[in-house]
Order: structure tokens, then sequence, then C-alpha cells
């Protein structure tokens, strides 16, 4: 029987598929893309052996799946690719209101710690799409700020740093960075996990192809900037500059960060207090 793996379709994953896509690395596997709250609801409903899945939804039903060791996506301060648009200071949105993505539970979440714990700010929040790169549709509903992830926020951070800022948003914070500068941790934005239904000989042979994919990635990361600035527009050395500053391991260090990110969720009572638990090893 074939496994279902996940994969979420934006730029930032190109380091772990890119070997598999090319055929260079066997994964016995049917691939099934999907944004992050997507991928999400395929793995809770069973649909998904295998996924790359927001960090947020392992820690809503950690009984359910098993972390697979050394694989996710991550950053050590600037991620480039959440990013909170502004057209007044974060602390001075109280009351206003702040447009967040419908497709990554995790940058939401983390954009509320922020909001409570930094900025000491109250907005309110209106789910909306997070895709959209072209800032002139922005308009079309009223709000004080947005939440932008994926490829369309590396194309207007990229823009941003080109002309110096997005005239219609004076304020930008990189959510990665500002989490940095609070907790002096990493941060992990998406895990790999797999349904602890299934066979375990299938998902060791599904993580190995993706280690060994992911190191190959992690090597020709010049390569596949180039077929990230076709995919997205962003010029070929700030696609590098990207992929470069992230990280698809799961040091200690990233294990702090994402068990103090669960422990604040934990408190305020967003996710079940639960436990890191990891596919055995081979």
């Amino acid at each position: 029987m074939t496994i279902r793996v996940g994969r979420i379709p934006y730029i930032n994953c190109y380091p772990v598929y890119g070997a598999i896509d090319r055929g260079l690395i066997r994964l016995d596997a049917e691939l099934v893309d999907g944004v992050p709250t997507a991928l999400n609801a395929l793995m809770a409903s069973g649909e998904l052996d295998v996924s790359v899945v927001s960090a947020i939804e392992y820690a809503r039903d950690s009984r359910r799946y098993l972390l697979l060791p050394d694989l996710a996506i991550s950053c050590d301060g600037p991620v480039r690719s959440v990013m909170l648009f502004s057209k007044r200071p974060a602390n001075e949105l109280s009351a206003r209101r702040v447009l967040v993505s419908r497709s990554s539970m995790t940058s939401v979440a983390l954009l509320e710690l922020l909001f409570e714990n930094v900025w000491r700010a109250h907005p309110k929040f209106l789910p909306t799409d997070a895709e959209i790169s072209d800032v002139a549709q922005f308009g079309a509903e009223d709000h004080d700020a947005r939440l932008v992830i994926g490829d369309a926020a590396l194309l207007l951070e990229s823009k941003s740093r080109i002309v110096g800022q997005v005239p219609e948003y004076p304020y930008a914070y990189d959510l990665g960075e500002v989490w940095k500068q609070w907790t002096g941790l990493p941060f992990v934005f998406a895990v790999w996990v797999a349904q602890r239904t299934v066979a375990v000989e299938a998902a060791l042979a599904a993580h190995a192809a993706l280690i060994k994919s992911r190191d190959w990635g992690i090597a020709n990361v010049s390569e596949l900037a180039r077929q990230a600035a076709e995919a997205t527009g962003v010029p070929v050395a700030a696609c590098e500059e990207y992929l470069a500053g992230l990280d698809y391991g799961l040091s200690y260090p990233h294990l702090a960060g994402l068990t103090e990110f669960y422990r604040r969720l934990v408190e305020r009572g967003s996710v079940p207090n639960g436990t890191l638990t990891f596919l055995p090893a081979a």
C-alpha cells in the first residue's frame, strides 16, 4: 500500500523535496500538495500518513502523531516569509483591524503572542487570505495591518528592502526576528509528523528519503534559488539568501524554541499540555 505524504507548495519546502522532485531520491509515496492548514486538516482526518504540518498542529493533538527527527522549517532570527505589514506602529494597533492568514495557524498564534507580550496591544483579528502579493488588492478590505505569509510575504519583503518600504505599509515586522529578540531562541514554524497508526517501516522509509533529499537541497541552494525566483518573481539572490537563512533540522536549540512556544500556548489555553514524541530509530 502506497502511503500519502503532504507537501507545502511554498518555496521554503524546496530544499526538502527538491531531490525527490528531480528523481534523485526515491520516495515510495504519493505526494499531496496543500497550504499548511489544508495539510493539518488532512492529517487530522487521517487522509495523509506523513506530512509537514504547522508546529501548532502537532501540539493540538500530539497523541495522534510522531515527530520525524531532525526535520523542520525554522529560523534563528529573521524568517522573511512571515511578515506583519502595518499602517501604524504595532503597539498602536489596539482595537484596530488586523487581517490574519487562514493558511497558517502557527503564524497567527505567534502573532497573538507577540501582540500580548511584546507590543502590548489588543487588535481585532480578522481571518483572510494570506497569499496576496499585490499590495493594491489589500485595499479591498478596511484594515490597519495585515499578516502575510509564504511566497507572497517574501516578495513583499524583498520589494520593501529594495525601495525602503512598501508605501501603503510604512511599518513591517518580521515575526521570526521579533520572536528571537523577545526570547533569544529559534522559532520552529513547521515540523514533519507521521500518524501513529502508520507502519513504522513505511514511516522510517519516508523519513530517510526526506532527510536525504533535504541534505541534497542544502548542498544545492543555488539551483533551488533559481527555481524559486522563476516561481515567485523574487530576485535569485534574495531567494538564495532566504533559503540559506532557514534551518531544516531540529537541533536542541530549535527544540528549546519549540518547547517555549508550546509552553506559552499551554499557558493561554490554546493547546493541551503534551509531550514531544519522536518516530523511533530503525
